[in-house]
Order: C-alpha cells, then structure tokens, then sequence
C-alpha cells in the first residue's frame, strides 16, 4: 500500500473510534506523569493494551510499556515511539478543560495527543493480529514491529527509556519513528546538548555582622554573567540557557550556598566540546579560596552520526508523505532534541513526526486544536501500517 493511501477500513476505523479515542486521550492526559515518576502512567498504558487484547505487553526495567508485534527471533525490527513523561512535576491530577474547540491541560499535546495515536492503532493491530490479518496493509517481508510507550523524553529524564529499547535491541532496528509535537516540523537530524548542575558554597555568615565575606549568590551571579558572555559558533547552530537558580537561607544572612541548571546544544558534536571547554574555562576563572564551586553532570544527549542515506530518505519520505495525506501541508524537516537522538547516534534512521495541532507546549496553558485529533489518528496509521511501494 504506498504511503498516505489509508484504505477505506482504516478510514471507518478511524471514524468509530474517534470519540473513544478523545475520552481516552482527556482520561491519560489528567495522569501525573513527571520526568523519572512515570509509573501511573505506564501502569495505565499497561492494563489499557491488555484490555484490548494485546499480547506480549511487557515493562521493561526503564519502565517502558513496550507492545512487540512478530518481534520474535532476531530478525530487524521498527520502533514506533511515544513518551509517557511531560515537563511538569505535578504528581497530583493534571487540570484539564475543554474551550472553543480546544482541550487544555499542560502536557495534553507533548506527548499525550501522539501518545494516544500510538496506542489507537496498537489497538488495530492487537484486534486483527489473529491470523496476521493485520500484515496485508504491509509488504511481505516487512520487518516486526515494537509499538512503545516510553519514559524520560523530557527534562532530566536523560532519554532513559530510548537508550533502554536501543541497548536490548542494539543492531535489530532497521528504523526508528518517535510520534511527538505538531504536524509542522519532522526531526531526522539529533541536536545534542549537555546539562549541569553548578554549586557554589561559601562559609557565609550574619549581613551585618560578617559584611564582606563571600556570598555564593553573588559568586554564582559571576559566573552566569560569564556564561552568557560566551561566543558561540557562528556555524551550526549553538544555544545555552540557565534554566533555574536556587541558593541563600534569609535576606539578612550571607548566603553559604547556591546552585543553578545549565544547559549547552548543539547540532554538532564538534560545537559541544568547543561549548565544554568554554563552560570549564569560566569555572576555573572563577575558582576563589574559600569558594568551592562544583558540577555536576545531569544529562548528555548525542548528536548524530552518519545513517544508511537510502534508508534515511525512504523514511523521510514515508514521514512527509504521511503528514502531508493528513493534514494537505509539507512539513518541514530539521534537526531537534528528540528520542530519536540516541538511534540517531547509533546510525539508525530515525524521525520524529508530530500528530497533532495546537499551542502552548511547556507550558500550563498547553492546548491542542480537538479536530486536528483525527488528522494525527490517520499520520501514525500510515507511518505504522503504511508502506512505500
């Protein structure tokens, strides 16, 4: 079946399962769901797909929700993906309302809308997988598949999950199709990046009564002005961020500690250390006698290496060709910070494509446009089911 030609019973299907489909997405989007603690989530992932039929579910030591589909033996393997984390540490229900023809919740569309996609279409195939009825929408000899709910996308979760499918399942993946964001942007190229975390302790003391002595504020506050004096690249492109500051005990004491996230990317490897280097280098400057500064490495995520091209451009292809047939737009392609930078690190061929339209990710007024919902329902259809003749 060539890409973006969804046959009329996966339209129907579609169709009769579009309302299941919403309740389930503003069921698992209430979910507390924090980088690390994604445990009420996966445990609901898990017991939905067994409810359906799926056979094989399993969680793996990651705490991925992973559903194989003739993944037995030692034959190549695609991956489809969607994260179960969001960026919120919220371990109580997640708030969530529905206005003008849009659902609100943070959370709701990174990654929950591309997560229930994932799940509606691993509820096909668990439905007509008797007999191998499923495998007439694919070639013959088309690769097995591992449909996966996966864990620590965003924050510090270090991509725990996606280095856990690629080290239990090394050279069997073929490909690699992370379901995350909107339709506009496809991800084929890994933007890798650093994140510290930087301490500054001092012996401190009274405001008054030790004036002068040094403040780990003040010493912190030094050296994030020299971190953001920093020249980076002018090719490729090359970021950083100071993302939270925390430190001090009163506003009448001199503060003993302070700590701050830092965070340096790139999409080039060569760029990072360059980034590394600099970042080293404003420490030592600012290392006193009496001040300890210290880091702390709190996550590392690779940029990519050289893939198979052809089979890099076939996938592309059955990407933009899938969210084109949904949405009638050619989205766009690029380079991000993905799931996808770990098998892209591996030489895998790997995209990262979205599902959905709406607004506000990372944020609590995340919104995602309700109709644009059956769009992405026909986008991971196609990239699952479908296939390039």
């Amino acid at each position: 079946m060539e890409i973006g030609m969804l046959n009329k019973e996966i339209e129907q299907y579609i169709k009769e399962h579009e309302a299941e489909a919403l309740a389930l997405l503003k069921e698992l989007a209430r979910i507390p769901a924090p980088s690390n603690r994604e445990e009420k989530r996966a445990r609901f992932c898990m017991e939905w797909l067994k409810a359906q039929g799926a056979e094989g579910v399993y969680c793996d030591d990651a705490l991925n929700v992973i559903y194989p589909v003739d993944a037995e033996g030692d034959g190549p393997l695609e991956v489809f993906a969607a994260h179960m984390d969001v960026v919120f540490p919220d371990e109580t229900e997640l708030p969530l309302r529905e206005e003008d023809g849009r659902i609100y919740c943070p959370g709701v569309g990174d990654d929950t809308a591309c997560l229930v996609c994932l799940l509606l279409v691993a509820k096909y195939i668990a439905a007509h997988r008797e007999g191998g009825e499923w495998k007439r929408l694919r070639p013959k000899d088309a690769s097995g598949l591992l449909l996966v709910c996966n864990t620590g996308e965003e924050g510090l979760g270090n991509l725990r999950g996606t280095r856990e499918i690629c080290r239990a399942y090394g050279s069997r993946i073929c490909s690699f199709c992370t379901f995350d964001a909107c339709f506009g942007h496809i991800v084929n190229r890994a933007v890798g990046s650093r994140r510290y975390r930087v301490s500054v302790d001092t012996k401190g003391g009274h405001s008054f009564g030790n004036f002068g002595a040094d403040n780990a504020i003040e010493k912190l506050s030094g050296i994030i002005q020299k971190l953001y004096h920093i020249e980076v690249p002018k090719k490729g492109h090359t970021t950083y961020n100071v993302g939270t500051i925390t430190g001090g005990t009163s506003v009448n004491t001199i503060a003993q500690h302070a700590e701050m996230l830092y965070e340096y990317r790139s999409d080039t490897a060569a760029y990072l250390d360059y980034m590394e280097e600099r970042f080293a280098e404003v420490l030592e400057e600012e290392a006193r006698r009496e001040v300890k500064i210290s880091r702390e490495l709190l996550g590392e995520r690779p940029c990519g290496c050289a893939v198979d091209e052809a089979g890099e451009k076939r996938l592309v292809r059955r990407a933009v060709s899938a969210v084109k047939a949904a949405t009638g737009k050619v989205p766009v392609t690029g380079a991000g910070s993905t799931d996808c930078n770990i098998p892209l690190s591996l030489g895998i061929p790997s995209v990262c494509v979205g599902c959905y339209e709406g607004q506000g990710a990372h944020t609590r007024e995340e919104y995602v446009e309700t109709a644009s919902l059956k769009k992405g329902y026909r986008v991971a259809f196609d990239m699952i089911l479908g296939y390039e003749t």
